[in-house]
């Protein structure tokens, strides 16, 4: 499992490592080191069209256990092994000496000499990850310079050893604002200026050398985060670098799956480096990337949906939803659509009066309910009292889509709230009357018997908290967290990488959807599908977790169908299920 750490952190991570497992500080730079240069080996062979086998990385894969295996790589006998070996590396590369004696394929490549590439160096441990990885580049017969951003005396520690090292071996180095530097001259760049602990924007010699590698138009391969990027909130200070490709070290970290960050940092590689994954979670929260692997295993949720031989309509729940206006009457269609659609046995839709007959028979496996009063079409604080009769024979109520906002409708909210005892989803217009009841509403009003999911987008989000949508947008994961773990809800921030936060202070970020989904409706159709998996029986961070996860999926799907994401709209989506 993907855990996801903040620098503070990886830092004490880090620290336990060293200080309690007895794992040599020089130890991890070595093998961060290695795992940059073969980072950047795959690359190369990337650009020289070597690349076929494996995961795009151009090195043949296996499980290490087969029968007669040697290295690793699962070949049955060692005849096949050497041919394979030859055939993709090449009959240059030299990577057979003699009949059974093979060179590391990680660190081989066709036509090493034609690469040149420079190390940009920072005085802490991230510059000392790019000189180790500079030694196995050279070693791998590479060319490589080091580009030092301050003088090589002020590196330190384990820095400082590496670069002796580097020194001893003749490497060719220059310091910034001592020579010229012409990154015309080199093939590729490794990025080693700033690591996690950097704050701000980045100043002096760091920022010259940041702005004049993305000038460059060379391919940047960056240690650990790209310099410039926050590593906790994944902020892109000016100037930062536009990587291809980010070696994400031991732990993947926050700043690099949240947008902005996640763009800077292009393709991202998670690399073990000998700190033990299961350390993340001791110290801090938990975060985690959501993955099918996360939802069976963490979560125990049935991916496959599994329905029961004996099973009936009433054994996979009831849903109600609060939903829709005249004006605004697809939002609660949607959502009572996609909450079938999820799997939930029956489900009925709450809505005035006057809409009712507007909607009959659109959806003919929906039971529709009259809940406010009046020829408006709106709804109002009276119906409340209709709402909660309705809630006490389902399994889950969820309101919001296309409510609109009317007269006491805060308080409206806040009966539901206090006066059902049933899981409870609330979304858009609903979030909005919520953040009228004050920052503390949820507090204030009380802890629910019951699951509360809210599902808010940013600007939703920015009206709970009171503050702005780019203030949200700086750091989803960490104002999604504590709203959860203050107010005791579960909370879906959407958004590209939409982060689910719970109670207890568990967060997820999700991994599937595309940019696509950024169409009207998509939110709503969400909302029905975590009520449905709530009607199941799932609790509130399991239809949470799956429902955002399932609703990538699907989106995934239809986008696919349609032949182009900016074509889905929100009804695909749900026919995608």
């Amino acid at each position: 499992m993907l855990f996801i750490v903040t620098a503070d952190q990886m830092r004490a991570v880090d620290e336990y490592t060293i200080r309690q497992l007895g794992i040599p500080a020089v130890s991890l730079m070595e093998n961060a080191g290695r795992a940059i240069a073969e980072e950047v080996i795959k690359l190369c062979r990337e650009a020289q069209g070597a690349g076929s086998q494996g995961e795009g990385d151009g090195i043949p894969h296996g499980n290490g256990q087969g029968k007669g295996d040697v290295g690793g790589y699962g070949w049955p006998d060692h005849g096949q092994r050497k041919e394979a070996w030859r055939a993709h590396t090449g009959p240059s590369d030299h990577a057979c000496y003699g009949s059974d004696i093979l060179a590391d394929p990680a660190l081989v490549m066709a036509h090493p000499g034609d690469q040149h590439w420079y190390m940009l160096i920072g005085k802490g441990n991230n510059g000392g990850d790019g000189l180790v990885a500079a030694r196995h580049l050279v070693e791998a017969g590479l060319g490589v310079t080091l580009v030092y951003a301050d003088a090589p005396e002020a590196l330190q520690g384990e820095a400082a050893v590496q670069r002796d090292a580097a020194a001893k071996l003749g490497m060719p180095a220059v310091v910034h604002g001592c020579e010229a530097v012409d990154f015309s001259r080199c093939t590729g760049i490794v990025d080693a200026l700033l690591g996690t602990g950097s704050r701000g924007a980045p100043r002096g010699a760091y920022a010259a050398l940041i702005r004049a590698a993305n000038d460059s138009g060379k391919p940047v391969v960056s240690a650990d985060v790209p310099s410039g990027l926050d590593a906790d909130t994944g902020e892109v200070y000016e100037p930062c670098i536009e990587a291809r490709v980010t070696v994400c070290l031991a732990l993947l970290k926050r700043g690099l799956v949240q947008y902005p960050g996640a763009s800077a940092a292009g393709r991202i590689v998670v690399r073990a480096i000998g700190i033990p994954a299961r350390l993340a979670p001791e110290h801090g929260p938990s975060v985690r990337l959501l993955t099918d692997e996360v939802l069976r295993d963490a979560l125990r949720v049935d991916t496959g949906r599994r329905r029961a031989p004996d099973g009936h309509k009433g054994t996979y729940g009831h849903v109600l939803l609060a939903a829709g206006s005249m004006p605004m009457s697809g939002a609660g269609l949607l959502s009572a659509k996609a909450a079938l659609r999820a799997g939930c046995g029956l489900a009925t839709w709450a809505l005035p009066a006057a809409l009712l007959p507007h909607v009959i028979g659109t959806v003919p496996e929906l039971m529709l309910a009259a809940a406010a009063d009046g020829d408006s079409g709106e709804w109002n604080a009276a119906s409340a009292a209709a709402v909660l009769r309705l809630a006490q024979s389902r399994d889950v109520l969820a309101t919001g889509p296309g409510l609109g906002r009317f007269k006491g409708d805060t308080d409206w909210l806040r009966r539901l709230w206090q006066q059902t005892d049933r899981p409870l989803v609330i979304d858009a217009d609903a979030l909005n009357m919520l953040a009228d009841a004050g920052p503390d509403g949820p507090r204030i009003w009380g802890q629910r018997s019951a699951a509360t999911i809210l599902t808010p987008h940013p600007g939703e989000m920015g009206r709970l908290l009171r503050m702005s949508t780019p203030e949200v947008q700086r750091d989803r994961i960490g104002h999604a967290a504590r709203y959860a773990r203050e107010q005791g809800v579960t909370l879906v921030l959407k958004g590209a990488r939409t982060v689910i936060a719970t109670p207890s202070g568990e967060a997820y970020i999700n991994t599937t959807g595309h940019a696509g989904m950024a169409t009207g409706g998509a939110g709503d159709v969400l909302t029905g599908i975590i009520a449905g998996l709530l009607a199941q029986g799932l609790d509130a961070e399991q239809a949470a977790a799956f429902g955002v996860y399932l609703h990538g999926q699907a989106a995934e799907r239809a986008a696919l169908l349609r032949g182009d994401p900016s074509s889905l709209m929100a009804g695909d989506i749900i026919d995608a299920l």
